[in-house]
């Protein structure tokens, strides 16, 4: 259940990401950019971006381990933007806690199914104590 709520979390923030890329890809277009250069770059890396939390969403929905991995640093880079986002001189608490509720309820619904997914490979490998013996033995 863990797993499942967090592949939601992380696909809604893979959506937000996109969003974020249409964003810069319109004030490309209206003209609202120093560097053209550098604005298709940030929408090239922001676009890649989200298409990985896209695919960590993806991957913990399958319960694969490299999409909980994935999603758990995705996740404290959040927290650290959230960080950024509260201090400083135009830091804001409410925006900083916008970004922040939504990461650390991702992050220990990862942390959950992490140690769920631990549980149930001990379980299928016989506990701490290895495979249970076969009946040839």
């Amino acid at each position: 259940m863990a797993a499942k709520l967090a592949a939601a979390l992380l696909a809604l923030e893979g959506i937000g990401i996109i969003g974020l890329a249409v964003w810069e890809a319109i004030a490309l277009i209206s003209g609202d950019n120093a560097s053209i250069v550098s604005a298709v770059a940030l929408i090239v890396l922001t676009a890649a971006g989200a298409a990985l939390v896209v695919a960590f969403a993806l991957a913990v929905w399958r319960g694969q381990s490299w999409g909980r991995s994935g999603g758990i640093v995705t996740q404290l880079l959040i927290l650290a933007v959230a960080l950024g986002a509260a201090t400083g001189i135009y830091g804001d608490g409410t925006t900083a806690l916008v970004i922040a509720v939504p990461a650390l309820v991702a992050l220990v619904l990862l942390v959950v199914a992490v140690r769920d997914a631990g549980r149930r490979a001990s379980v299928d490998e016989g506990g701490p104590d290895g495979p249970p013996p076969s009946s040839a033995d």
